[in-house]
């Protein structure tokens, strides 16, 4: 486990340095490469298959997620202010926002930038959006809504906040395809 973490820390101290070490620990690295390399994942992506790649794009999943869960933090902040705390509001907004940027984000990387994809998902898509959006805070908000009896609004939250969501992805690749065409 220590030599795990130590491989994972010593990924983000190099997170821009072209000079990566490579590693031969078992953990975390050992699961990620073997899951990797067997083709388990469903996405339109080659994920990482050699260590100086897993541990480049680790570090950048970390910066993109720490400045996506600030980017949050705020937004729904500012949100509650505006909106006040009665409804969660924050949480639809940014989850919608996400997934709008998602689908413009994917048309970009995917269609529009040969090697984009590889370069920057990353960054932006598992990190930067990952840590902005939350389905975990969506499950919370739907609890709390539920324990305190409002169960219309409970409902209205679910299906708002999927429906608008699914909108905002299939907006974000209609806008992605139109700029970037």
């Amino acid at each position: 486990m220590f030599g795990s973490m130590a491989f994972i820390s010593h990924g983000l101290a190099c997170c821009f340095s072209e000079n990566f070490p490579h590693f031969s620990e078992p953990g975390l690295w050992g699961l990620a490469l073997g899951l990797a390399s067997r083709g388990r994942v469903g996405y339109p992506l080659h994920m990482a298959t050699d260590q100086t790649h897993m541990a480049t794009s680790l570090a950048l999943v970390a910066c993109g997620g720490a400045i996506g869960a600030m980017l949050r933090y705020v937004s729904v902040a500012a949100v509650m202010r505006w909106a006040g705390p009665g409804f969660p509001y924050g949480t639809m907004t940014v989850n919608v926002a996400g997934s709008l940027a998602m689908g413009a984000l994917a048309v970009l990387l995917l269609e529009r930038s040969p090697g984009g994809w590889d370069r920057l998902a990353p960054l932006l898509l598992t990190g930067l959006l990952g840590g902005f959006t939350t389905f975990s805070a969506f499950s919370l908000d739907v609890l709390d809504l539920l324990e305190r009896g409002r169960m219309a609004a409970a409902a209205g939250y679910v299906a708002g906040s999927v429906l608008l969501s699914v909108l905002g992805l299939w907006l974000g690749l209609a806008l992605g395809r139109t700029v970037w065409s």
